[in-house]
């Protein structure tokens, strides 16, 4: 059930879980592990994202993902120990829904990455479907969208893993980097009950 912001409402530690992950919401407290992760992790983000490395950088995202009613902000959060080395809690990534358009569309866009900690360890996939699952569920959406640059191999095996479909190509799309870059469009759509 969402909360009077329309954001879901957690029952919990976590927004939603799953066997190896938790999504919860970003807090200021988060602001040096997410930052030091960042940095760790500019190698394996380069050239397709930039997530905030300082504390003043994490400030400014956070308020605008916890103020702007066209954003959901989620942490990846690892749950339980072992399995790659990851302590109860830990951050592993962040899933975040943005540009969310209500009414006819309902629909918003997914932007997401990994830290390399927990890169290639499966858990943004169990995360992606938790997120798919308050997108369909609690946050009403009919759709979700994923804009990829066509390089990267492992964002778009992880949409295409959790059922996403390749929509089409969009020229010069985002500006990233110091450039405007080409984007292959993934989407997929909440399942619909049909009456037997």
């Amino acid at each position: 059930m969402p909360d009077p912001n329309g954001h879901p409402s957690p029952t919990g530690p976590y927004l939603a879980e799953g066997p190896r992950t938790g999504l919860r919401r970003f807090t200021d407290a988060d602001a040096a592990e997410f930052t030091a992760r960042a940095r760790e992790s500019r190698t394996l983000h380069h050239p397709w994202l930039f997530p905030p490395e300082r504390a003043a950088a994490y400030a400014a995202y956070t308020e605008t993902l916890a103020r702007d009613p066209a954003r959901e902000g989620f942490l990846v959060c690892e749950r339980g120990e072992g399995g790659g080395g990851g302590a109860d809690g830990a951050i592993a990534g962040f899933i975040n829904i943005n540009n969310i358009v209500l009414g006819g569309f309902r629909c918003g866009a997914l932007g997401y990455g990994a830290f390399a900690h927990a890169a290639g360890r499966g858990l943004m996939g169990e995360a992606l479907g938790l997120v798919m699952g308050l997108a369909f569920g609690p946050l009403g959406l009919h759709r979700l969208e994923a804009n990829i640059q066509p390089g990267n191999a492992a964002s778009i095996a992880l949409v295409r893993r959790a059922g996403f479909r390749l929509e089409g190509f969009s020229p010069d799309f985002l500006h990233i980097d110091g450039a405007w870059r080409d984007h292959e469009r993934w989407a997929i759509t909440a399942p619909v009950a049909h009456a037997s």
